[in-house]
């Protein structure tokens, strides 16, 4: 029997053996760990002990003695009637009647492993297709460089001494941090024996469903489609399914992860794309209204932000009543009230749902994960998921208008920026209204504040403002109903609070252009291999500027002058020249900044005093929205993570 199974293994190696010739890339043995590390700097060794170890992290020897012996799938290509042969059947023998048991030797190097003894127990074992195999693991530590696969082997030893996780595969070294976080109520504990356990079962049951409903081109790293599978779901959700349903979980996503596969392509939609022209028959025929859902996680009553969205709510209820009919829902505060709620709707009948805040992502992807059927928008920018798309405003092209205003009026050249959380899109618009200042004013200053920074307030922002001898202030879009107050770019020296020039959003305009394009087809003939996000300005109506008549004539000519040119395509703000506060060129006299640039901007212009604050000084109600998306989390991560080419941006 041994002497069948020898032949067959033999054959394994040596068709893997004339496939690797053919190729001509001297990869016909097994790798020999002691010449990949000639030219390598290792730093120490550690004992790991006695340790399970995955059989396919088993990839070569330590040194070249047995190296000729295998193929480089571990399978023999000696005779059989060889010494080597003979052991070989033997230890076949072993393995059909008992199993191997006695561990091997084994160095650890970038998380593969080059055995040290037991070659051919390691043969025998891969060629009966075992999973694991005991091992005395010495790790080799490399110095620590900026080199990609040096940097993620840190990551995984990081992880590996909390959770003793040794199979689990990434294409992002952030990602071994990112599953913690999504795992562990404290992803700085180490792991206790039930953990991985659970871990463990929960990862072999989505590795063999995952495989039986993957096709055959899909190639993603197994750990970063268990990753996506958890984000979506949530661990606690998904550690105890079977196999089958895990299957049934997993096969909605499978463009999910076709899409992480290619490097999470974003495309940019710059324009509101025109809509298919109605047929004929469309004249003659009454529509069944279409049922669309507005998600809020407050009271648009009480969020400045919120109320917006539901006057773009009423928008619809009154220009577009013979097509939609609207339905709201609000005071969702966690991710499980807000799926239960969008779950409820989807039974009513709701077929476009828009959820109005960025940390409804999660729980709009898990919706829309099992009801394809229903189109699912979300308010953010910069988002990589096919299962939704995401939509937001260029307000930087009017607050660089508002700052051509401020800085008219400014004659000291000091002018104050509130902001609010250090989000996607935020740095963006207090870049370009600083550009806008000192386009007119080259003397101007713009000093930031943040509103969610711990100990800092709408009032006290101010207060520090004024003893800054600042006059003039650009502070939030809008405000809620009924409570007054400052908003827009206001004076500080008017006890009136009145506004001198404040963006508007028109989410109206833009909820119903989406209506428009997703009832006349246009919305899904738009989609492809890449996740979608609408990115629309001025030029589609759904921002503008209003001001007040207290602003200088020959201001406004050239404001409006300059805003007509934005929307025309003609002038764009950050063109030119810009420099970064660190001294850095970040674009040249000749070129502007691309839309990707932009949306994913990080810095800040030289002529503005203040900073991006990190997300440790902020208030603990804003750190779950920057956590999300904010610019102030890894930039590796952000460049790495989320692919968005030049080629990606229509409109």
């Amino acid at each position: 029997m041994s002497y069948v199974d020898y032949e067959k293994a033999q054959k394994l190696g040596l068709k893997a053996f004339k496939s690797a010739v053919a190729k001509g890339d001297g990869s016909e043995y097994l790798p020999v760990l002691d010449e990949i590390l000639e030219n390598v700097d290792i730093q120490s060794e550690v004992n790991l002990g006695l340790v399970q170890i995955p059989l396919d992290k088993v990839v070569g020897t330590s040194n070249v003695g047995r190296t000729y012996a295998f193929a480089n799938n571990f399978m023999p290509i000696l005779d059989y009637k060889t010494e080597f042969g003979s052991k070989w059947s033997n230890l076949c023998d072993s393995q059909l009647e008992e199993g191997i048991r006695d561990p091997i030797k084994v160095y650890e190097y970038l998380n593969k492993f080059y055995v040290i003894e037991g070659n051919k127990r390691v043969s025998v074992l891969k060629y009966f297709e075992a999973v694991t195999v005991p091992a005395f693991v010495t790790r080799k530590v490399p110095k620590k460089t900026d080199d990609p696969e040096i940097v993620m082997y840190y990551e995984f030893m990081d992880f590996y001494k909390l959770t003793g996780i040794n199979y689990l595969n990434f294409s992002q070294p952030e990602f071994y941090k990112k599953i913690l976080e999504l795992t562990c109520d404290d992803p700085a504990a180490e792991w206790t024996e039930d953990q991985q356990k659970d871990f463990g079962s929960a990862h072999h049951n989505f590795n063999m469903a995952l495989k039986s409903v993957k096709p055959d081109k899909l190639d993603i790293v197994n750990g970063d489609a268990f990753l996506i599978f958890i984000d979506i779901y949530g661990y606690n959700e998904i550690k105890n399914l079977t196999q089958s349903e895990m299957s049934e979980k997993i096969t909605p996503l499978l463009e999910e992860f076709k899409l992480e596969s290619q490097g999470r392509g974003v495309e940019l939609h710059m324009e509101p794309t025109k809509t298919a022209r109605k047929k004929f028959m469309d004249y003659f025929t009454a529509p069944k209204k279409t049922m669309v859902a507005f998600v809020f996680d407050k009271n648009p009553e009480e969020s400045d932000w919120l109320y917006g969205h539901e006057l773009g709510r009423l928008y619809l209820e009154e220009n577009c009543s013979d097509q939609v009919k609207t339905i709201k829902v609000h005071n969702l505060n966690t991710e499980e009230e807000v799926t239960e709620a969008m779950e409820d709707l989807i039974m009513m009948g709701v077929d476009i749902i828009f959820t109005t805040s960025s940390i409804q992502a999660n729980a709009s992807l898990k919706v829309a994960a099992m009801h394809p059927e229903v189109v699912i928008l979300n308010c953010s920018l910069n988002s990589s998921y096919k299962l939704i798309r995401t939509y937001y405003a260029r307000l930087y092209e009017v607050k660089f208008l508002t700052g051509m205003i401020a800085g008219a009026l400014a004659r000291n050249g000091k002018i104050g920026y509130l902001a609010d959380y250090p989000i996607f899109g935020m740095p963006a618009n207090i870049n370009a209204f600083a550009i806008g200042a000192n386009m007119v004013n080259p003397d101007a200053k713009v000093y930031l504040e943040w509103t969610t920074v711990k100990g800092v307030s709408r009032e006290t922002a101010i207060e520090h403002f004024k003893k800054q001898d600042i006059s003039y202030v650009s502070d939030q879009v809008s405000i809620k109903p009924g409570t007054g107050g400052r908003f827009g770019l206001y004076s500080l020296n008017d006890d009136n609070n009145t506004s001198i020039a404040a963006p508007v959003y028109h989410w109206g305009v833009f909820y119903k252009k989406l209506i428009d394009s997703i009832l006349s087809g246009t919305f899904e003939k738009e989609q492809d291999d890449k996740a979608i996000n609408y990115w629309w300005g001025l030029s589609a109506g759904v921002v503008d500027l209003i001001y007040s008549s207290k602003i200088p004539e020959g201001t406004m000519r050239l404001v409006n002058t300059i805003k007509k040119l934005i929307v025309n395509k003609e002038f764009f703000p950050f063109c030119g020249k810009l420099m970064a506060q660190d001294g850095e060129t970040v674009n040249e006299y000749d070129s502007s900044l691309s839309p990707v640039d932009i949306m994913k901007m990080d810095w800040l212009v030289e002529n503005i005093v203040g900073e991006i604050p990190t997300i440790e000084k902020l208030k603990d109600d804003a750190k779950s929205i920057v956590e999300l998306k904010g610019v102030t989390s890894d930039k590796e991560e952000q460049k790495s993570g989320e692919q968005i080419n030049e080629n990606t941006v229509v409109g």
